[in-house]
């Protein structure tokens, strides 16, 4: 069994090798959609895609706002199949006006972490970037370790008892 001091260490390290995300998107009658996208994080742990307005996960996020997010222990690094560690964050996903300030900053930070692809995408009208910005979360480490993420401040961990895993 982890301690909580154990998994809130594992937690705030668990992103750091990630590059991207699995986005679970909806349409306007609830038709769902399982997609990923790479992604960039700001100081207040908002989630940021680029991603083309052709592909059904943005159509989605145009029609209903609600997200989805995952990320997921490789399955090669996992002891246990049935127990790959994993968070998850439900979200609300905001479009980010083109070129505007806040535009300008998050896609100088999509080109420091993805480099020349960037100015392809950037070229490209339809591509978009979108905030997603967490309500809540849950972070599983193993059979019988689930913790609830509390947004608030410097997130941090509450243990779920008897509740089961997301």
């Amino acid at each position: 069994m982890t301690t909580l001091e154990q998994a809130q260490l594992e937690y705030k390290n668990f992103l750091a090798p990630f590059q991207s995300l699995v986005l679970s998107t909806a349409d306007s009658v609830g038709l769902p959609n399982a997609s990923y996208a790479p992604f960039v994080m700001d100081e207040a742990k908002n989630f940021y895609i680029y991603v083309s307005g052709l592909s059904t996960h943005t159509q989605n996020l145009q029609a209903n706002p609600q997200a989805s997010i995952l990320f997921l222990e490789d399955e090669a690094q996992s002891q246990q199949i049935f127990a790959r560690r994993r968070l998850t964050f439900n979200c609300t996903a905001r479009l980010i006006e083109r070129d505007s300030e806040h535009w300008l900053n998050q896609i100088e930070q999509f080109s420091d972490k993805f480099g020349g692809i960037i100015q392809v995408f950037r070229d490209l009208p339809d591509f978009r970037i979108y905030q997603l910005t967490p309500t809540d979360g849950r972070f599983v480490i193993g059979f019988g370790s689930a913790y609830q993420v509390c947004l608030e401040g410097e997130s941090y961990l509450l243990p779920l008892k008897g509740k089961g895993h997301k």
